[in-house]
């Protein structure tokens, strides 16, 4: 079958005969959608479905060479300004935003929209057809390590540093607004920017750690570049933190050695397993520091004997910093950004942290690159969902549209209101890290911040999965096909529980913001969703969903008792469910809140009361279920290692 390489969902203005070579002469005009020939538009949809059969029947009875050189008759779902099209987006910035501020960043975001849509796209697609590639040696045997990206990429670097997507959190033009203006922007561009957006994510977070640590003068020259609104010098940085004992335990994994010099910079030895966007300017990286004998210094286990250096990628003269490629990771998916093996054979860095403390020092890091997490999260789901609800306003099957057969729209539906909860959680998430940056937060909405990060990440990459997934099964056959692009989101959304922390990883980490705390941050979640609670409690329809999310906390309540007195082995076992139950009913919070404007429409009241209809507390369900006790343990083991040649040593 002669196709076109782009997307089907793409204008056909982009996609020319002539120029791909691809169709033979007079069949263009037979691969156009059904809108564009056979289908009167202005016609009831009764006489739509007929005209579209009776086309499909003329179809039947062209000869079959003929037939087997045409595409198939089915009408592409054609998105248009992807800010216009978002209801939610447009009525969360009304009700939150200045006015004065409004109005420019409304103005900002559609004109971002429209360059998405006319511009962007199409290069992210070139992205994901030309991926990077390793050249490890020229054609006179020279090692050169020379990783190859395609202009497209290129071209969208030069396009973040003019749209400021960096720059706009720190310029702080709207104060406490400004990062969540950034944060929208990031959340447009995303599944248009052919995986950009995870080099973005890591330069953000280099930044923030430049800017916590009071940009020292050795660093300014490094912060200027990061946030620059210049194409030309504008810098995106890597995240060096994976080693080849790999994962989230880098206190134990990290065997890079730092070495220090004369000169008062270091030189790093040691193998970093996976860096992602290895093509980056610069880099952060964590390494032991070692003494002049060459032993590691041993610092209190609570410094984790790992520091945080800054170093660049090539030197003045282009060449590479004493680094050498040794392969480029086959990924499942995010294949358009380079993912690379690295040697560190000496290579030249700058020590930014204190000695030994690292770990400590890259906490700004991480919060920024989860919430850039959750925002691809976000951006994936309103994606397939924007497809999906397009298509089904093409796509005819049983007699009529997909749009008027219920049991499709409701799923639809379904993933339209887990979509809502989770734009919402990121916005709060965005709104005070806004309140934190400016000096603007008070104590409640540090700890909240701290609290709801992990939660925010962990709970979304698995929303995103699900929906994701759904979405593309509602396409039918052509969801599966690699050239309508559907499988390139499906693929690069998987990652997304997996990378900056697993959810097992990040439910332990929600355990320690307890811990840290001494509880207080629960006090702060139970009074925030209380308060916003209240302010529905005027408005007659959404009474049962108030009454679901009160019976919910009620119920989150009695378990953190119960399992106060238990030991730390229940709160183990439980703190996947616990981080999943403060996800429900904080997002749940957050729609009824919606829901209750004055201006709320009908929807924003029905996504509020469905959500609500969901297991809001599955914490307080699986503790009666007696899924905590320590016995358990034992009984998890017998049932994965049951039958296994490992099963006499494991139990």
């Amino acid at each position: 079958m002669l196709t076109c390489r782009l997307p089907w969902w793409r204008s056909s203005a982009t996609c020319k005969p002539w120029q791909s070579g691809r169709f033979l002469p007079g069949v263009w005009e037979r691969c156009q959608p059904l809108s564009r020939k056979g289908v009167d538009r202005t016609a009831g949809q009764g006489q739509q479905v007929v005209m579209q059969q009776e086309q499909v029947l003329e179809d039947l009875e062209i000869p079959l060479a003929r037939r087997e050189a045409e595409t198939l008759f089915q009408e592409q779902p054609e998105t248009g300004n992807p800010y216009l099209e978002d209801a939610l987006l447009r009525s969360y910035l009304k009700t939150h935003l200045p006015p004065k501020v409004l109005e420019e960043v409304n103005q900002d975001l559609e004109r971002f929209g429209n360059r998405l849509l006319t511009n962007i796209k199409h290069l992210g697609w070139e992205c994901e057809l030309n991926p990077p590639v390793f050249r490890q040696y020229d054609a006179w045997g020279r090692r050169v390590d020379h990783i190859v990206t395609c202009l497209a990429w290129r071209r969208m670097k030069e396009i973040a540093a003019e749209e400021g997507l960096i720059a706009e959190a720190y310029e702080r033009r709207y104060s406490n607004w400004s990062r969540l203006h950034q944060a929208v922007k990031l959340y447009l561009f995303s599944s248009s920017s052919g995986g950009f957006s995870c080099p973005l994510a890591m330069t953000d977070g280099a930044a923030k750690v430049i800017e916590s640590l009071g940009i020292p003068g050795s660093l300014k020259n490094a912060f200027d570049h990061l946030t620059s609104r210049d194409p030309k010098k504008f810098w995106t940085s890597g995240q060096w933190m994976t080693e080849r004992r790999g994962g989230s335990d880098v206190a134990n994994g990290t065997e890079t050695v730092a070495r220090k010099q004369p000169d008062g910079t270091y030189r790093l030895y040691g193998f970093k397993w996976f860096t992602s966007a290895a093509d980056s300017d610069v880099a952060l990286t964590l390494a032991r520091v070692a003494d002049a004998e060459g032993q590691v210094k041993q610092w209190p286990q609570a410094f984790s004997n790992l520091s945080l250096f800054f170093l660049k990628v090539r030197d003045e003269e282009g060449k590479l910093n004493s680094i050498q490629v040794q392969r480029l990771k086959d990924k499942l998916g995010t294949r358009q950004m380079a993912t690379a093996e690295l040697w560190l054979h000496g290579a030249k860095a700058e020590l930014i942290s204190a000695e030994g403390r690292g770990v400590a020092s890259i906490s700004n890091m991480l919060n920024i690159t989860r919430i850039h997490n959750v925002i691809a999260a976000v951006a994936s789901m309103r994606r397939m969902i924007s497809l999906s609800r397009e298509y089904a306003r093409r796509r005819v099957a049983f007699g009529k549209l997909l749009k008027d057969h219920p049991l499709h729209m409701q799923t639809i539906a379904r993933m339209e209101v887990q979509t809502r909860g989770a734009f919402l959680l990121l916005m709060e998430i965005v709104r005070l890290l806004g309140l934190v940056e400016n000096n603007m937060a008070n104590e409640q909405d540090q700890l909240l911040l701290r609290l709801l990060t992990p939660v925010a990440k962990l709970y979304t990459g698995k929303q995103a999965s699900a929906v994701v997934v759904e979405a593309m099964e509602s396409f039918g056959g052509q969801g599966y096909m690699e050239d309508t692009g559907l499988p390139v989101i499906v693929r690069d959304t998987l990652v997304l529980s997996i990378w900056e922390g697993t959810t097992n990883i990040l439910s332990l980490d929600v355990l320690r913001s307890l811990t840290k705390s001494q509880g207080q941050v629960m006090a702060v979640f139970f009074s925030t969703v209380q308060k916003k609670l209240e302010l529905a409690s005027s408005t007659a329809k959404l009474e049962p969903a108030v009454k679901q999310m009160r019976d919910a906390v009620s119920g989150l309540a009695q378990f953190m008792q119960a399992a106060g007195s238990r030991g730390a082995t229940t709160m183990e076992l439980a703190a996947r469910d616990f981080s999943y139950t403060l996800a429900r009913i904080y997002a749940g919070a957050l729609l009824i809140e919606h829901a209750a404007r004055p201006d709320a429409s009908a929807t924003d009241i029905c996504a509020a009361q469905r959500w609500c209809n969901q297991e809001l507390c599955p914490v307080a369900r699986a503790l009666e279920n007696s899924s905590y006790e320590a016995e358990e343990v034992l009984m998890d083991s017998a049932l994965v290692y049951e039958g296994s040649p490992a099963c006499g040593s494991r139990l």
